[in-house]
């Protein structure tokens, strides 16, 4: 084992692997051919004496080995980052949080937080990036985001098993709500009940072996009508306001909803609860994340009502 010849490039590339969880996807983003990121990986495999990753036909897992890695490279390369940036004359680490958000966390509760860390705290820099559940797990893994905001569903298992387990934090538990247009006939009332959700056209984002088809109410004993396909939440909004479909809405993205959208409760069946996770890895928080999370710990609180 000799890690006196291993070169930043390998310990950059390693780190993109792991986040992106293929070779391909680290290849695309970093602009290499995945020739020579299977070249970089295989070097630092050579250096570790052991193998880093397990290749698996949907990607690639961390083995043990793999783990140690990445955490002290991820350390090696924020530490030279810093470096780079105090030389330039930019503010240092330090000043500077990076974030993690699922997709409606943008409409309500990442603004929100933001624009209070900035009123409080302007020498603050914060860097965000939206993503799915399993890719911000692995940006936490890596090293390249400090905090993430997760939506969790029951039965609210870890996001991930690997070790050290992420610390979590539950931000906020409401129950899923339903979008309908101000002119359907289920807008008629504060709640509907969950019999009347049958035989009705669904706007829906896209599934994919990372996440399940989101915008659907949950359980229902029918195949159901997708009538739009629609990752952003927002454009699944202005599609219900067009009276295009229903959709499912967390409770706290309520006030974002566009004129000529209803959110109503849902009776009847198994109650759908969705948590806001506030998720990092184990450790002491820098100041500018301890602030960010306190922020985003205050704004989950004001937009979300008890139910």
């Amino acid at each position: 084992m000799d890690f006196t010849d291993v070169s930043l490039v390998a310990l950059r590339v390693f780190r993109e692997v792991a986040e992106r969880g293929t070779f391909t996807a680290a290849a695309t983003a970093l602009g290499y051919t995945q020739s020579a990121v299977s070249r970089q990986i295989a070097s630092l495999e050579r250096a570790a004496g052991a193998p880093l990753l397990e290749r698996r036909r949907e990607g690639v897992l961390l083995t043990a080995a793999g783990q140690v890695v990445l955490r002290n490279a991820a350390g090696v390369l924020d530490q030279l980052d810093a470096t780079a940036r105090e030389l330039a004359g930019l503010p240092a680490a330090g000043g500077t949080v990076r974030l993690g958000w699922f997709p409606s966390a943008g409409a309500v509760l990442l603004p929100q937080a933001i624009s209070a860390l900035r009123r409080g705290h302007p020498a603050i820099t914060v860097t965000t990036r939206e993503g799915s559940t399993p890719a911000l797990v692995r940006a936490l893994r890596a090293g390249t985001v400090d905090l993430a905001l997760l939506a969790s569903a029951p039965p609210f298992r870890p996001p991930d098993a690997e070790s050290p387990a992420l610390k979590l934090e539950t931000l906020a538990e409401r129950s899923l709500r339903l979008a309908v247009p101000a002119s359907h006939p289920l807008a008629a009332h504060d709640s509907v009940d969950v019999a009347d959700l049958r035989g009705q056209r669904w706007i829906a984002g896209p599934a994919s072996g990372e996440e399940l088809l989101m915008g659907v109410w949950p359980g229902l004993d029918e195949r159901p009508v997708i009538a739009h396909t629609v990752r952003d939440w927002l454009a699944k909004l202005q599609l219900v306001a067009a009276g295009a479909g229903l959709t499912t809405i967390s409770a706290s993205m309520a006030s974002a909803a566009p004129a000529g959208v209803r959110v109503v409760t849902v009776r009847g069946g198994p109650k759908e609860l969705r948590r806001t996770i506030l998720a990092r890895l184990p450790g002491r928080l820098s100041e500018p994340a301890t602030l960010l999370a306190n922020a985003l710990r205050a704004a989950a609180l004001d937009i979300n009502p008890p139910d």
